[in-house]
């Protein structure tokens, strides 16, 4: 039997989200799960069935969706041998989910929670949920993905807000604005200076026209020990990013 099921991402009060749905349907009725469900037919594309899916259990339609993987670990589901086609969506301001058919309720809920065992999960979905999420984290490494999640201007603490949510880190102020100025046409400088909450000036910012990013924002440990080196080293200039 073959399934589809979907990671949809976003960001809500600058925290991380994925969208879940409370099962109305055996196995594991009144379960949160992700939203998903078999294939219609033997003629329904696999694509197809993951658009209907999100349009039925949660009212979603019009996200990009870009397939994560293929799960088919035998006792994964105990209706039989189930085959399930992950994709997953990652996108800003996201509408609160409606939910149909065979889900009982839909909601958004904090990718922490979900991650440390606080929230039960249906299935596999919650190791699905973690290669979804990895896979979100590595986008904003090598994409231009952040600046999708920021309004039409911003500041670079608006970005790093991005970033700090999606990768569930600190980031230090100066090693950020280095880094993110060193990533050449990720943004450009936009029009007049805002003032922030503490009444100081902030430039505006805007996406540029880069989508793949060189240099990358990189979270390793070996840049971590990196950046540690350069912050603490005495500063000259603004700097970027400790990833």
């Amino acid at each position: 039997m073959l399934a589809v099921d979907l990671v949809i991402l976003t960001l809500r009060d600058a925290r991380l989200h994925v969208l879940l749905v409370e099962r109305g349907i055996e196995p594991y009725s009144g379960a949160l799960a992700l939203p998903g469900g078999f294939l219609a037919d033997a003629h329904e594309d696999i694509e197809e069935a993951a658009r209907r899916e999100l349009s039925e259990e949660a009212g979603l339609v019009d996200v990009h969706l870009e397939m994560l993987g293929v799960y088919g670990r035998p006792g994964r589901d105990p209706r039989g041998r189930v085959v399930s086609v992950a994709y997953l969506a990652i996108a800003p301001s996201l509408p609160e989910p409606i939910a149909g058919t065979d889900a009982a309720s839909a909601c958004w809920m904090r990718v922490d929670d979900v991650l440390s065992t606080q929230v039960d999960l249906a299935f596999d979905h919650r190791h699905i949920v973690g290669d979804g999420v990895e896979r979100a984290r590595a986008k904003l490494e090598q994409t231009a993905l952040a600046t999708a999640f920021c309004a039409e201007t911003f500041t670079i603490s608006d970005l790093q807000q991005v970033y700090e949510a999606v990768w569930g880190v600190r980031l230090d102020p100066r090693n950020f604005y280095r880094k993110v100025q060193n990533a050449r046409g990720f943004i450009v400088a936009a029009g007049p200076m805002r003032r922030t909450e503490n009444g100081r000036p902030a430039r505006l910012f805007k996406a540029g026209p880069a989508r793949t990013l060189y240099p990358p924002m990189v979270r390793s440990a070996q840049a971590s020990a990196e950046d540690a080196g350069e912050a603490a080293a005495p500063v000259t200039a603004q700097g970027g990013q400790q990833t």
